[in-house]
């Protein structure tokens, strides 16, 4: 069981498969994506490989995230190669959703368990301003499909807080949540390396509204051991639950479980964390051994805490860089 210097013990990867985004969201990509360095991505084959690895340390849950992971046409081979590792119980998909009605067959014939849709607006044209993209009504119809469909993933959507964006209209998102079965996580935005300005104008404590929730009756969700950072409330009037996701909040990283593997095929210890670990010669080849050896080895760095609080953002220029 992969486990660092704190005891806490890692149940979930979050896959990287590109830094290629084609939104162009204020809080991440406002100038759109930039080509800085090579685009030599993970292979099918060392995917493969880092699946396998990670579920036979004790792995049980992939997060398959970008940029815009449906930017790679070979995703659906992705998705079946990560769901068919033995050990593996769960594989879900963080994407912006900008043609799901189109991707969502084949997702699910690969057997995609939960896939996560970042909306931060429920308004159209609000939504455009945050995003550059007119894809709202899209990206909901594509949602009422997954909801819909036999086999239904779980569906979560990403709200990232923002003061004069979004946060004035929680009322909105609890509109749609009392017909609607999703998890509403709402993300407290996070500093990175390029967004200080921007940050330090928009920046809302999650805390606020997780106060408010439980005023109003909401009630705490058990989380398992797999399970991501998110807070989760129910409610009994309403058929969506709602999450919080508050890295500033205090002691946000002691029950950390998820490690981050790069497009690039770089071991992240944190999100915020300085440059990843390369893993990739240790990719070529197909005896597990020496790539589980390297990453039981690199664990030993993690720090108990990201240094957010400090100002410190690492070697994130911006979130698309490794998928939040």
């Amino acid at each position: 069981m992969l486990t660092d210097n704190f005891g806490r013990r890692f149940y979930y990867l979050r896959l990287s498969i590109t830094d290629v985004c084609n939104f162009r969201c204020n809080y991440c990509l406002p100038d759109g994506y930039e080509c800085n360095g090579e685009r030599d991505f993970l292979k099918l084959t060392e995917i493969s490989r880092v699946a396998k690895a990670f579920s036979q340390l004790g792995t049980e849950k992939i997060r398959i995230t970008g940029g815009e992971p449906s930017l790679r046409k070979d995703l659906p081979e992705i998705i079946s190669t990560c769901k068919q590792t033995q050990g593996i119980k769960k594989v879900a998909l963080t994407t912006n959703g900008f043609k799901l009605p189109t991707h969502l067959p084949s997702w699910l014939d690969a057997g995609i368990d939960a896939i996560n849709v970042s909306i931060d607006s429920l308004d159209p044209r609000q939504f455009h301003t945050i995003t550059g993209h007119n894809k709202l009504n899209t990206i909901l119809k594509g949602i009422d499909m997954a909801l819909s469909a036999n086999n239904a993933p779980t569906v979560k959507v990403n709200t990232v807080l923002m003061r004069e964006y979004n946060a004035y209209d929680i009322q909105s998102y609890l509109d749609w949540l009392k017909d609607t079965p999703v998890t509403l996580r709402f993300i407290e935005l996070m500093q990175t390396g390029d967004n200080k300005e921007f940050f330090d104008a928009q920046h809302v404590q999650g805390a606020r509204i997780k106060q408010n929730l439980i005023l109003a009756g909401w009630l705490p969700v058990i989380s398992d051991k797999s399970s991501g950072p998110a807070q989760e409330f129910y409610h009994p009037d309403y058929q969506g639950k709602i999450g919080l996701i508050m890295p500033y909040s205090k002691d946000f990283c002691n029950t950390c479980n998820r490690l981050r593997v790069s497009s690039q095929g770089k071991l992240h210890l944190c999100l915020f964390g300085e440059s990843g670990l390369s893993l990739r010669e240790q990719l070529q080849c197909d005896d597990l051994e020496p790539l589980k050896a390297q990453i039981v080895s690199l664990l030993g760095d993690k720090k108990a805490t990201h240094f957010l609080h400090e100002k410190i953002t690492g070697a994130t220029k911006h979130l698309a860089m490794l998928g939040g």
